[in-house]
């Protein structure tokens, strides 16, 4: 980099830092003069800025609001992507009997790791299980151009809300699905955004036609390891998408979780073996995007059924 090109990036650093310490509004960033010297530095300045904002010394020891920070990334990331997600969520971890109106880390963990490996994803079917607030899923239609995308999980609200976010985001939402291959679609939807739908869909009661109407290429669920009943629960629905396929080739599936009590994650491992079905730790990704806590271990399998 030539001097004076070395001299303006320090001054932009230091824009945004001095900014972000004092928590100023995201509108008065120098993200115009940010865009224009991206052109030329690429994600290495990205980089940079994240040293100086969310993982400066003083932002680890006191962080800003959730808030502030994930607007701020989401900005951050509009910048190099042309996109961003945006979400509307509970502020409390428990709310109306379910963790699911939240963003829980592992899912930021597996938003970053689809954004690093947007191949696993494009032009393909995903199923999602378990899908909360929805970032997870976002982020990949935005960014990894998969063929369809199907959210789901069990709760009301948490569906309420999901759908919500979807249309929060520019998505063409279809309508609600057991079986979403059996809607074509809309003539008016955009060709180049993945078909979308949204089903209500309870471990303990989905059957095996429900679970092979989605004809997935992939499955991925985020945080769901939380209790002995929802591993046991998940890993029948596994075998059971794993024994539907027919002729179809077995779906790719990931699974990304934080490791809080080694003993469930055990037993998940176990009942896979059990299952008959094998895995593998997934590589770790390198860049991170989102504001989660460092401290926290994450891991992503990557399945075969």
């Amino acid at each position: 980099m030539a001097p004076e090109e070395s001299v303006e990036a320090s001054r932009l650093l230091q824009s945004f830092e001095r900014r972000f310490l004092a928590a100023r509004a995201l509108r008065s960033f120098p993200w115009q003069s940010l865009e224009e010297k991206l052109r030329d530095s690429g994600s290495e300045l990205l980089l940079d800025i994240l040293q100086k904002t969310v993982k400066h010394p003083l932002c680890v020891k006191h962080p800003p609001s959730v808030t502030y920070a994930r607007c701020f990334l989401s900005e951050l990331i509009r910048k190099p992507s042309g996109d961003s997600v945006t979400l509307s969520e509970s502020s409390a971890i428990i709310s109306h009997g379910t963790t699911g109106l939240v963003t829980w880390n592992a899912a930021l963990y597996l938003a970053e790791w689809a954004i690093e490996n947007p191949a696993a994803f494009t032009h393909r079917t995903v199923l999602e299980l378990g899908s909360g607030a929805g970032l997870t899923g976002l982020a990949i239609c935005k960014m990894c151009h998969p063929r369809a995308y199907i959210f789901s999980d069990c709760h009301s609200l948490v569906l309420e809300q999901l759908r919500g976010n979807i249309l929060l985001n520019g998505l063409l939402l279809e309508s609600d699905a057991t079986a979403p291959a059996q809607h074509p679609g809309h003539s008016t939807r955009n060709t180049e955004s993945p078909r979308v739908t949204v089903a209500q869909l309870d471990w303990d009661i989905v059957t095996a036609p429900q679970l092979a109407a989605f004809q997935p290429d992939v499955i991925i669920a985020a945080d769901v390891l939380y209790c002995p009943d929802t591993v046991l629960s998940l890993v029948r629905v596994l075998q059971t998408l794993s024994a539907c396929q027919k002729d179809r080739q077995a779906p790719d599936a990931y699974i990304a979780f934080t490791i809080r009590n080694p003993e469930t994650c055990r037993l998940f491992t176990t009942e896979l073996g059990k299952a008959g079905i094998s895995w593998e730790a997934a590589p770790r990704h390198n860049q991170k995007l989102f504001p989660y806590e460092e401290h926290s271990e994450m891991e992503i399998l990557k399945l075969m059924l």
